[in-house]
């Protein structure tokens, strides 16, 4: 991946991770890594878990962020949150999926996208 790309990719999660804590959201990881991927951003409420799929793009040349985040990568969002909460002994409440995409300075976040 090149630099350029890297940093766009930081450049939307930093504004994901804004989107959320302007709604009383607390960041408990981003880029989370194990051997089978990673998990852009991990947020919790106090109650509910997030687990926050983001894509930014720099256009909508190659159409929005949602449209990136296909059915093999919801299925590999849902194991590795598993595996997240597993490595983290467990997590008593709702387990949430969300895609964000952003482009520009826009963010939009589905909530429950899968």
């Amino acid at each position: 991946m090149t630099v350029r790309r890297q940093a766009l990719g930081r450049y939307g999660e930093d504004l994901a991770e804004r989107w959320y804590a302007e709604r009383g959201y607390r960041t408990l990881d981003r880029n989370w890594r194990c051997a089978a991927g990673e998990l852009d951003l991990v947020v919790t409420d106090g109650t509910e878990l997030v687990i926050c799929e983001v894509k930014t793009r720099s256009s909508g040349r190659f159409g929005t962020g949602f449209e990136a985040i296909t059915a093999r990568k919801q299925q590999q969002v849902r194991r590795l949150a598993a595996e997240y909460v597993r490595r983290r002994g467990g997590w008593r409440g709702p387990i949430r999926c969300d895609a964000a995409s952003v482009m520009g300075r826009k963010v939009e976040v589905l909530t429950g996208a899968f």
